[in-house]
């Protein structure tokens, strides 16, 4: 029962949210009138949940998410509902039916994507922390191009359940804030079992972060290096890991030569499932209602052209097209074999290192509308797709900055050493001062 409330009324001059709780009840807890911000793919009962997009426009959830039930008995107080890349597709917080998001570090830029709205608003300290999903990078990429730390933890670690489904077999629900400190304490109260998410695990998260990493192997692969990462992000992110060494650890060279085929791998699948998932948007389970008296066919084709933005019908008919008859297994299916490679190869690293390092995102973050053709914007997200493929544990942490905007030091681990991850950054954070 909630005892008390705190007033919300935030200065939203970047559009961070989409729906703000002038009034957000809490009660006492871990974290007790904690204004902790929720992405809007996220359900929450009674606020209206868009995912971005008109077609879910006027949408209350009847319940909670699984996470947002644990931020309540924890004392959080929900502040509201953050923008986002309609339905969690894209890499900037440019695509919301509901208009972008700016990055609070330069207004002129993009704040990353899809959780750009949540990494806004910790990062222009209009709450302390926030949810927000990573089905490809969508937690570290807005927080590297805004200066803030965010974790996307093992797939299975945090349960989905009330997440609205854009990729399942890629997403993960993760925390964001200012500091390390402060994702560690979010991820305490949302991660464990839930029996509603049959790929939950029974792995709670009590880790206190510690700064102690002497005789830690970080592994530092050859392609988060190479063609396409800027030299300046490069240069910062050598520094920042030379300042781990400095620490006690040790850094070795290593490769993932199934890089190249990440992205492809990751594109075919995350488009295959958005074509299941966004099949129950059609007028009649979800949505505004199809014209009965036209035909099925026409009805539901006109629902859905009129509410679905641009790149939501693109991946919608990409991942269609990759499950149809006679292609399934020249695409579907050899994603899946690149899938397996990938994963294989970050085991066969993790066999001699401890965490593997390199940058979040290979450019700072991006001028509004610079990314106006598809394929450049996907190119962005090929650093941080591979622990997605392989289900692994990475966070970005705040490195330096490269033409005046801040870069991200990216560090994965082995599954379920969430904990160890969050140490490695917490050493770093600690060692710069940040």
């Amino acid at each position: 029962m909630a005892a008390h409330e705190i007033t919300f009324e935030p200065d939203d001059r970047y559009n961070a949210f989409l729906t703000t709780c002038n009034k957000a009840p809490h009660c006492d807890g871990k974290l007790g009138g904690i204004a902790v911000a929720v992405k809007d793919n996220i359900s929450t009962q009674g606020i209206e949940t868009t995912c971005a997009s008109k077609i879910l426009k006027g949408y209350i959830p009847p319940y909670d998410a699984h996470v947002v039930g644990l931020l309540r008995q924890s004392g959080a107080a929900v502040a509201g509902k953050t923008n986002m890349d309609e339905f969690g597709m894209g890499t900037t917080t440019e695509n919301s039916a509901f208009g972008p998001t700016l990055n609070p570090c330069d207004t002129t830029r993009v704040p990353g994507g899809s959780s750009g709205g949540s990494a806004a608003a910790v990062a222009a300290g209009m709450v302390r922390m926030a949810l927000g999903t990573d089905t490809g990078g969508s937690i570290r990429c807005p927080a590297a191009f805004c200066g803030i730390v965010g974790l996307k933890p093992t797939y299975g670690r945090v349960s989905r359940y009330g997440l609205i489904a854009y990729a399942n077999s890629l997403e993960q629900i993760g925390p964001m804030a200012k500091n390390v400190h402060d994702v560690s304490l979010l991820m305490q109260v949302i991660a464990g079992h839930d029996r509603r998410d049959t790929t939950s695990y029974a792995k709670p998260y009590t880790h206190t972060p510690s700064a102690d990493i002497k005789g830690l192997k970080i592994g530092v692969p050859q392609e988060y290096f190479g063609e396409g990462v800027d030299k300046g992000v490069a240069e910062i992110t050598k520094r920042a890991i030379f300042r781990l060494e400095e620490l006690g650890a040790t850094a070795v060279p290593c490769s993932i030569p199934s890089m190249e085929y990440a992205l492809a791998a990751y594109y075919v699948t995350c488009t295959s499932e958005a074509s299941s998932n966004l099949a129950r948007f059609d007028g009649v389970r979800y949505g505004p209602a199809a014209d009965t008296k036209r035909s099925w066919h026409d009805a539901y084709q006109d629902v859905r052209r009129a509410r679905f933005g641009t790149e939501v019908r693109r991946r919608i008919m990409l991942g269609t097209f990759a499950l149809s008859s006679g292609y399934y297994g020249k695409y579907y299916a050899k994603a899946q074999i690149a899938r397996e490679n990938i994963r294989k190869d970050f085991s066969r690293i993790f066999s001699g290192v401890d965490v593997i390092a390199g940058p979040t995102m290979p450019t700072v973050a991006f001028r509004l509308g610079e990314k106006s053709d598809p394929l450049s914007m996907y190119l962005a997200d090929i650093l941080t797709v591979p622990a997605n493929l392989a289900g692994i544990p990475a966070i970005s942490v705040p490195c330096g900055k490269s033409e005046g905007m801040p870069v991200g030091l990216q560090i994965m681990g082995k599954p379920f050493e969430d904990e160890r991850v969050i140490d490695v950054a917490y050493a770093y954070e600690q060692a710069v001062g940040l």
